[in-house]
């Protein structure tokens, strides 16, 4: 824990002094509504006292973190040459965050209506402070700042690997450094139960145990996904005691981080259901993902469950999941036909929605409010729910046009555990490329919004799903600089944010955070986007129509009909918009028409491996060509042995030669035993050399 001491008992001089390089005013992340920098800077030593006006439980808040504070019912008196804190209403943003921020040669003057505001205060001024020799140096400035959105989050995934509290309170640490005040810890999963329920103890001596460190090991080899006794030799896992759970929502507090939980519902429960296998569809173990729906004790169970989260957790949301849920299981399932049908629903949709319903009612009833992932719209929205849009932002959209707040976190800008660099270049991801500039390019709020709309963008969320992140430096290798990013899309407004200049800024984090002892991506060393996705390719189909002889994917189908002679290439990831999909029936085929016969000279594409979310290259990949578009003459015939071992690789498929003709057809077909994705991003035709 030596490493996540930083906070913990922050005396004055740990606070200003955590950097080796000078951090001037024009570093701070995230970068403040309103900053004027003035002449001078002021000058004190690191045990100097900080004089506020804060009372009671403020006061005792904020000197868990700064244990110089002095209290004074007069700080008109305080002397100069010291920093001051001062609670007021006079002159200070609306927002409780907000504070405003004066240094000038004589002191440190931060205002603020909370003591949220004077943290931050602070926070900013330990950004800016460099050393002096034994003494600290604040450059003079006067600031001005408040959040754009309240919700400023970060989702922790403790279920696939289990993560220590010391690094849940290291990682507060550094959250609450960039002006984070949400921590979504998703407790509960498939790969492991995480928190202790005093009701339901197989929850923690088996569900929280498995016999593979390594998720995929697990979730992967033949007879896998099973769970084990705690103490089994080899037994891999752990959960947070209810005694755990206090120490970190205590610690989180003094950080002005809330923590909220998630308890996964009705999918992504399988290791529930393998320790109490009564309330699976089924009844047995290792059958079932989902809660039964129609058996009255599922929902005995998630409020017994939920009554003991309540009492541990204050925030005002609980977090129940709701998302991936595999339905088919309840169409067979004799009670949960008799529920639809006591109930009048039509259809499965409904019957999760009436789940939903249930228990945002319950939570509703213990004074607390229901956030869940996008998918708990399906079959209608529980009425005072709060959706967290993951799918894109259209879950989002559409719940604000409806009169619902949203959390933002899409995933293909907020999804940390996605490559950040080239994956060539990288350790083993889960798949995907959302580099730092793809993070901060990122607005929740849409030009054709409403003002009320707009409102009810609560804020926004990063997620790092740990499936394929088995280690703490590797956890927060994801984490950093992109995090930084996801704190200024929060915190500042567009009018504030340049990527050019948060790049030098979020450089100088990435040296501050590994002088901590944190393990940052190296951002000097970036790789950055693709080559070939630069600049368009000119060539001899460029623009000719393409008939589809196997439909694309609509998830995945970039430009459509133009999207393989539309002359742009693809990126590192195959959900840039650009790469075209591929699964029904395993296979591209198409054919380009030309227009005319016309010499060619070679014929490719490239395609893509990712292993994980199940993109494979192909097995096979035939080139034909024709002069009537009936019949076709075979240019190249090759087949592949496709592998389902982790990395990620580009590929090339290209007859070269002579011929000419007016139609091309291009075929790539997946292996019959791995199925899953083709993706290839432009089929280049190019005229003989």
């Amino acid at each position: 824990m030596k490493n996540s001491t930083f906070f913990s008992r922050l005396l004055l001089v740990a606070l200003f002094c955590g950097g080796s390089h000078f951090l001037q005013a024009q570093s701070v992340i995230p970068v403040p509504l309103q900053m004027e920098q003035t002449e001078g800077a002021f000058v004190f030593k690191a045990s100097q006292p900080i004089y506020t006006n804060l009372q009671g439980e403020e006061l005792k808040l904020l000197n868990a973190t700064v244990s110089s504070l002095k209290y004074t019912d007069n700080l008109s008196a305080v002397a100069k040459g010291h920093i001051v804190l001062e609670k007021t209403e006079s002159n200070v943003p609306e927002s409780a965050e907000g504070y405003t921020l004066s240094v000038t040669p004589q002191g440190i003057r931060i205002a603020s209506r909370s003591d949220a505001g004077l943290y931050y205060g602070l926070m900013t001024v330990k950004q800016m402070s460099e050393k002096d020799g034994g003494n600290l140096r604040v450059p003079a400035c006067l600031i001005t700042d408040q959040p754009r959105f309240a919700y400023r989050g970060f989702m922790m995934d403790v279920s696939r690997h289990f993560r220590s509290k010391e690094f849940v309170k290291k990682q507060i640490d550094a959250m609450t450094q960039f002006k984070l005040n949400r921590l979504h810890l998703h407790l509960t999963d498939g790969a492991g139960w995480r928190i202790e329920i005093k009701k339901y103890p197989r929850l923690t001596e088996f569900a929280a145990w498995r016999p593979d460190a390594v998720w995929k090991d697990w979730w992967f080899k033949d007879n896998g996904r099973k769970y084990c006794e705690e103490g089994t030799p080899g037994a891999y896992g752990g959960y947070y005691t209810q005694d755990d759970i206090r120490e970190l929502l205590d610690y989180a507090a003094k950080h002005h981080i809330t923590i909220i939980p998630e308890i996964e519902m009705p999918a992504h429960s399988e290791e529930v259901l393998a320790a109490y296998p009564e309330l699976s569809c089924s009844g047995e173990p290792y059958k079932n993902a989902e809660f039964c729906i129609g058996n009255e004790k599922t929902f005995e169970f998630l409020e017994n469950v939920l009554t003991e989260v309540m009492e541990l957790f204050p925030s005002e949301y609980i977090h129940i999941g709701g998302d991936e849920a595999n339905k088919n299981p309840w169409k067979e399932c004799p009670k949960c036909q008799q529920r639809m049908k006591d109930e009048g629903l039509k259809d499965v949709d409904e019957l999760q929605s009436y789940a939903i319903h249930r228990m945002e009612v319950f939570l509703n009833k213990h004074g607390r409010k229901l956030l869940g992932w996008d998918e708990i719209m399906q079959g209608g929205l529980a009425p005072n729910a709060t959706v967290m849009s993951w799918r894109g932002e259209e879950g989002g959209l559409k719940a604000v046009r409806s009169g619902h707040r949203a959390v933002m976190t899409p995933s293909e800008y907020f999804y940390l555990d996605y490559y950040q660099d080239a994956p060539i270049s990288q350790p083993e991801a889960i798949g995907g490329y959302v580099p730092l500039e793809k993070v901060y390019s990122y607005d929740p709020v849409k030009p054709e919004m409403s003002a009320e709309e707009a409102a009810l963008i609560y804020g926004v969320q990063a997620n790092q799903w740990a499936e394929y992140i088995p280690t703490d430096e590797y956890y927060e290798y994801m984490m950093y600089p992109r995090l930084l990013a996801v704190a200024e899309v929060g915190w500042s407004v567009p009018e504030r944010k340049d990527f050019a200049d948060f790049h030098r800024r979020a450089l100088k984090a990435v040296d501050d955070l590994s002088a901590q002892g944190y393990h940052p991506f190296p951002l000097k060393d970036e790789v950055g986007h693709r080559p070939e996705s630069r600049q368009p390719i000119e060539h001899l189909a460029l623009n000719k129509p393409v008939t589809y002889n196997a439909p694309f994917n609509e998830t995945y189908k970039a430009a459509g009909d133009k999207a393989l002679t539309d002359g742009i290439r693809g990126d590192w990831t195959y959900s840039d918009g650009r790469w075209q999909g591929f699964i029904s029936r395993n296979r591209l085929d198409v054919t380009i028409d030309l227009g005319q016969s016309t010499e060619i000279g070679s014929i490719g594409a490239d395609f893509m491996q990712a292993a994980g979310p199940e993109v494979f290259l192909p097995a096979e990949v035939i080139i034909s060509v024709s002069d009537d578009g009936k019949n076709f003459k075979e240019l190249k015939r090759e087949t592949h042995q496709v592998s389902r071992e982790p990395g990620f690789a580009f590929v090339n498929h290209t007859w070269t030669g002579k011929t000419s003709a007016r139609y091309v057809r291009y075929q790539a077909r997946s292996g019959k035993e791995l199925g899953g994705w083709i993706f290839t991003d432009e089929i280049v035709v190019l005229p003989p050399r």
